[in-house]
């Protein structure tokens, strides 16, 4: 079943386009990642799935219930964890939640509150009013609140930005765990290294339209080859080889290169030519192709 529909998404801000057309189709159980540059109409996108603006054209289901003609039944499947830390500074956690239940109709929610708290390390401050607490402990009850109804629809907008590791490894815990329990996730963040680690597909956004989306494994296949990283102790690159240059990775030292390789062989090669010029390596390293590399071909490129 599909768990979130998009089809052909436009938003515009004046002369401003937002989104230009955007379709998706993301599965149940799905832990989707939507990756992009500031401004690519990641948050524009979200604020239509959450139904906090309107799209000017196309349209946006949730578990088949429109965000705009069936907005009450859409909002029940959705949890939304926003970017900014948005809180009511007259409640104390526990408060917090058991207001956010009240919204969605749940009276009698305290063990399943009681439980997110423990999961996300928030016990403690079950009695703490919302203004003493710190920013990642603030960012912690955003995560609670978008869960105290067990939304089948789980949307993560930048949820680790700015926060400790502690707070990134309690979170990925818990949130895996109901991925594994059925629960559909979508994940927006620049830790791109988290991305890698927990989305199944990815799609990527730039100026409001979808550049690239395939499974994560997919992805990195497509890209050409490793990235040979070259440390020049003495000597400059050879001209013939400086086509290999990865000019998205390359560092702003003249004696420092990436050079594309698609197999181990070529690496001989490399180094052969190296020892014929007369150069001498400082280091050498050779990295596989990442999230990372993709991201920075496509959003240099516009494709791979």
């Amino acid at each position: 079943m599909t768990a979130i529909q998009i089809t052909n998404v436009e938003k515009s801000y004046q002369s401003l386009k937002a989104l230009g057309g955007v379709s998706l189709a993301i599965e149940e159980g799905e832990f989707f990642g939507l990756l992009g540059p500031n401004g690519a109409g990641k948050t524009t996108l979200i604020s239509i799935i959450a139904g906090l603006i309107r799209p000017d054209a196309g349209s946006v289901a949730i578990h088949g219930h429109d965000v705009v003609g069936d907005f009450r039944r859409a909002r029940k499947q959705l949890g939304v964890v926003p970017q900014e830390l948005v809180f009511d500074p007259f409640f104390t956690v526990r408060e917090t939640l058991r207001l956010q239940s009240g919204y969605f109709g749940l009276p009698n929610n305290d063990r399943w509150i009681d439980e997110v708290m423990e999961n996300l390390d928030l016990t403690s401050k079950a009695d703490t009013n919302m203004r003493a607490l710190s920013g990642g402990m603030k960012r912690r009850v955003l995560v609670a609140q978008a869960l105290v109804h067990k939304p089948p629809v789980i949307v993560l907008d930048e949820p680790t930005a700015g926060v400790d590791v502690e707070l990134r490894q309690t979170l990925w815990k818990f949130i895996s765990r109901l991925n594994r329990e059925g629960h559909t996730v979508v994940l927006t963040t620049h830790y791109l290294e988290e991305a890698q680690a927990m989305c199944q597909r990815v799609a990527m956004l730039k100026s409001g339209k979808v550049v690239a989306l395939d499974t994560m494994s997919a992805l990195i296949r497509r890209i050409s080859g490793s990235q040979l990283l070259l440390h020049l102790k003495s000597g400059t690159l050879p001209a013939d080889l400086r086509h290999l240059i990865n000019h998205v990775d390359e560092a702003p030292r003249p004696n420092k290169f990436s050079l594309r390789v698609n197999e181990y062989a070529e690496v001989e090669k490399i180094l052969a030519r190296l020892r014929e010029a007369g150069v001498v390596l400082d280091e050498m390293q050779l990295q596989q192709a990442d999230l990372e590399d993709i991201f920075l071909q496509i959003m240099d490129k516009g494709t791979l």
